[in-house]
């Protein structure tokens, strides 16, 4: 639970067990056919982007992209959140693009839309540039990181993919998070 919504939930506890202190002995003698339930709604508010945000048109092909991903995430059964950290993992690792071998503008030997590497045990050439796979895979790397509901989108998706640039992700968190917005339920 994360540090903000623990101490939220904290604090209205607190008021409510000092209210019924206070307001226990007047209520006691209220009469009890006047007496109406009150709810306390606690809401806890969406992660806000870090840092300077990027943005980039998608085509066709970026888009169906985008469409898998979040596909898969729903077949994995993982939350919204999960589809916005790995939209904007792939929009850093590829911009959403299906990565074939690059030859020397190569990173290595990665491929596919998260850039993953065969060498690294992420799958065969022919999994990873299959964007269920590699979403997939990717997913399975997440669900493994205690706590990454809750933790920067940046630090969730460079615990999975352990990038020479950790910080990187954290820029696509605003347009992955409107992807996600205007693809989940279509």
């Amino acid at each position: 639970m994360n540090t903000i919504f623990r101490k939220s939930v904290l604090s209205v506890a607190g008021l409510a067990f000092a209210g019924g202190v206070f307001a226990g002995p007047i209520a006691a003698h209220a009469n009890p056919v006047d007496a109406k339930p009150v709810a306390v709604a606690v809401q806890s508010a969406a992660p806000k982007p870090q840092g300077d945000q990027s943005h980039i048109a998608l085509n066709d092909e970026q888009t169906a992209n985008v469409k898998a991903i979040i596909a898969a995430t729903k077949k994995a059964g993982l939350p919204e959140r999960a589809a916005v950290i790995s939209i904007a993992t792939s929009l850093q690792e590829s911009k959403l693009e299906n990565l074939g071998h690059l030859g020397d503008m190569n990173d290595h030997d990665s491929l596919g839309l998260f850039q993953q590497r065969p060498s690294s045990g992420w799958g065969t050439p022919e999994q990873i540039t299959d964007p269920e796979y590699s979403t997939t895979a990717f997913l399975k790397g997440l669900k493994q990181v205690d706590g990454w509901q809750d933790m920067p989108l940046t630090d969730a998706a460079q615990t999975v993919q352990v990038s020479a640039y950790p910080d990187a992700y954290a820029q696509w968190e605003q347009q992955a998070t409107d992807l996600v917005g205007q693809y989940w339920n279509s």
